[in-house]
C-alpha cells in the first residue's frame, strides 16, 4: 500500500485574531480520512498545520517521513476553512509545490479547492477531489497502488478533477454525499498531538475542549452561505453512534467541553431527545457547544439539550432587522430570534449569536434595528462580521462584477467590504469592536457577566461608559463620512426560502 502523508493548511499562528482566541481545534475531516486510509492498510502519517510557524514545517516532515503520496485535505468542518482565507490558500499551494519536487503524487480536497480546481491543478496538484473526499481519496490511492500511474486518467472515480490534454479542466461525474455516515471510522485523533491542544487550553482557558461532528451538511436555503462540499444536502449519524464517539472521547482523551462542528446541530427534535438518552445511559455527558437556528429552539429541543449536557447554543441571529433577514433569505424571524434566547435563558444555556452586516441594500436603521436586538436580549455572546461573498452562492452572483481578482480575505479578522456596501470597511471595523463593548456594558449594568472582546482591556464600569459613548459618536460620523456614493441595490428574488423537509436523518 501507499505511504501516505495527510496535511491542512491552516496555520493558527499566522491568523492574529485566531491567536487572539486561541480556541485551537485538531483538523476533524482530516482525521476522518487518516482514519478511512489506515483501516484500508495504508501507512498514513498527519501534518497538523495548527501550531506549526509556516509551510517550512511541512518541507521538515516531508523529509523525514518521505511520503509516494500527499493529500491536503482541508478541515471541512471548520468555518475558517470554508473561508478559502488567502494567505491559507499560498500555503496550500506551497505545500503541494514542496511535496511534488519531492516525487509525491499529490491530491487536494477543500472549499477553496472546489471552488477553484484550476488554481490548484495549475500549481503542483495532481488530482483535486471535489464534494466529500471520504469515499474518493481511498478510491484514488486504490487506482494509483493497482492500476499504476501509466494506467491513464483516473476518469472512472466520481469526484475529481484534473488536467487533460493540453491542460483543459476535466472533471468526472459528480460524488453523491454519503447518506449513513455512520460508516465512517472515527476520526484518529491518536495521530496528532493531542497534548499540546490540552496544554493550549488550559493555559488560555482553564478547560480542555475538543471537537466533534454529528451532522454533515445544511438543507437550509440562507443565499449567502456557501456549501462547496456538501451542497444542500445533510446526512446524520444516529444518535447511538455519536453518543458512543462521545463516550470514547471521555474515557481516552478526557476533555471538559466537547464544541460540535456541525454547521446546524439538531435538525430533527426526536434526535435531541434520543441523543440525551443515549448519553445518559453511557455516563458519557460532557458539556458541550453547538451551532443552529433559533426557530429549532423549541421547548422541547431546549430541555432535551439541557438534558444532554448542552452548555452554549450559537444562533446564526445575523440580523435584527426583518428586512436584512428576508433579503438573506433567512427563513427565520427577529420574534423567533427572541423566542430561542429566551427559552435557552431560561434552562440555563448560554445564547450566543451570529450577526453580520454590510449586505446589500443595507440601510442605517437596519444597523440600530441589530443594536437594538442584542441591548434587548443581552445574549452571551456575539459574533460580529461583514458580508463576505464566496462562489457558489446567489449573494456573489449579486455582487461578482465588483469583487475583482482579489476576491478573498487574507485572514480572518480582515472584516473588508469586498463590495460597494452602503458604508466602506472602517465603519464596520470601527462598529465590530463598538458592539462588542457595548454588550459587555449592557450587560454588567444588567448585573451579567461580561463579555469583553479579547482586543479590549477590561475597565471599571464607568469608563467602559465613556468608551462605549465616544465609540458610538464615531460611528455616527463615519455614518456620513463613509457612505458609498453608489452602493450596492438590495435585488430580491422574490422567491421564498422553501422549508427544508427534515422528516428523515438524510435528504
Amino acid at each position: 500500500m501507499q505511504s501516505v502523508l495527510l496535511a491542512n493548511s491552516y496555520f493558527l499562528l499566522l491568523d492574529e485574531k485566531q491567536v487572539q482566541k486561541m480556541r485551537p481545534y485538531p483538523p476533524l475531516a482530516t482525521l476522518y480520512v487518516a482514519a478511512n486510509l489506515r483501516s484500508l492498510g495504508c501507512q498514513v502519517g498527519v501534518f497538523d498545520a495548527t501550531f506549526a510557524e509556516d509551510e517550512m514545517a511541512f518541507e521538515t516532515m516531508l523529509d523525514q517521513v518521505r511520503p509516494t503520496v500527499v493529500v491536503l485535505y482541508e478541515d471541512n468542518f471548520n468555518f475558517l476553512s470554508k473561508m478559502c482565507l488567502s494567505r491559507m490558500r499560498q500555503a496550500a499551494l506551497t505545500m503541494a509545490a514542496a511535496a511534488k519536487c519531492r516525487g509525491a503524487f499529490v491530491l487536494a480536497s477543500g472549499s477553496d479547492v472546489n471552488d477553484h480546481p484550476e488554481l490548484y491543478l495549475g500549481a503542483a496538484v495532481d488530482v483535486a477531489v471535489l464534494g466529500e473526499g471520504d469515499h474518493t481519496v481511498p478510491e484514488v490511492l486504490d487506482w494509483l497502488t493497482h492500476e499504476a500511474r501509466a494506467s491513464g486518467s483516473p476518469t472512472h472515480i466520481a469526484g475529481l478533477a484534473f488536467s487533460g490534454a493540453g491542460d483543459t479542466l476535466v472533471r468526472t461525474t459528480v460524488r453523491r454525499n454519503e447518506r449513513h455516515p455512520d460508516v465512517f471510522a472515527r476520526p484518529a485523533r491518536e495521530l496528532i498531538d493531542i497534548e499540546r491542544y490540552r496544554s493550549v487550553w488550559m493555559e488560555r482557558h482553564g478547560e480542555f475542549s475538543l471537537n466533534m461532528v454529528s451532522t454533515r451538511g445544511c438543507p437550509f436555503h440562507c443565499n449567502w452561505c456557501a456549501k462547496p462540499i456538501w451542497g444542500q444536502r445533510y446526512a446524520m449519524r444516529s444518535p447511538s453512534d455519536v453518543a458512543a464517539e462521545m463516550a470514547h472521547v471521555k474515557d481516552r482523551f478526557r476533555p471538559d467541553h466537547i464544541w460540535f462542528a456541525d454547521d446546524i446541530f439538531g435538525l430533527r427534535p426526536a434526535w435531541v431527545s434520543e441523543f440525551a438518552d443515549e448519553l445518559i445511559r453511557r455516563d458519557a455527558v460532557i458539556p458541550f457547544t453547538i451551532q443552529s437556528r433559533c426557530e429549532l429552539m423549541t421547548e422541547r429541543s431546549v430541555a432535551d439539550l439541557a438534558r444532554a449536557g448542552c452548555r452554549e447554543v450559537w444562533m446564526g441571529a445575523e440580523s435584527g432587522s426583518q428586512r436584512i433577514l428576508d433579503a438573506m433569505e433567512k427563513g427565520i424571524t427577529v420574534e423567533q430570534i427572541r423566542a430561542g434566547r429566551r427559552r435557552l435563558g431560561d434552562v440555563g444555556i448560554r445564547a450566543c449569536y451570529f450577526t453580520q452586516f454590510g449586505f446589500p441594500g443595507e440601510r442605517w436603521e437596519d444597523i440600530e434595528a441589530t443594536v437594538e436586538l442584542i441591548r434587548d436580549t443581552l445574549p452571551d455572546d456575539i459574533g460580529v462580521s461583514v458580508s463576505y461573498p464566496l462562489p457558489g452562492t446567489r449573494f456573489h452572483t449579486m455582487v461578482a462584477d465588483e469583487l475583482g481578482s482579489d476576491a478573498n480575505w487574507e485572514l480572518s479578522g480582515d472584516l473588508r467590504m469586498m463590495f460597494r456596501g452602503t458604508y466602506t470597511t472602517e465603519l464596520y471595523r470601527h462598529l465590530h469592536v463598538a458592539l462588542h463593548d457595548d454588550l459587555s456594558l449592557h450587560r454588567r449594568r444588567a448585573g451579567l457577566d461580561a463579555t469583553d472582546h479579547p482586543s479590549l482591556v477590561a475597565v471599571p464600569l464607568a469608563e467602559q461608559g465613556v468608551r462605549v459613548a465616544q465609540a458610538w459618536d464615531r460611528l455616527e460620523e463615519l455614518r456620513y463620512t463613509c457612505r458609498n456614493d453608489h452602493p450596492t441595490l438590495l435585488v430580491r428574488s422574490g422567491a421564498t426560502s422553501p422549508v427544508p423537509d427534515l422528516s428523515l436523518p438524510y435528504n
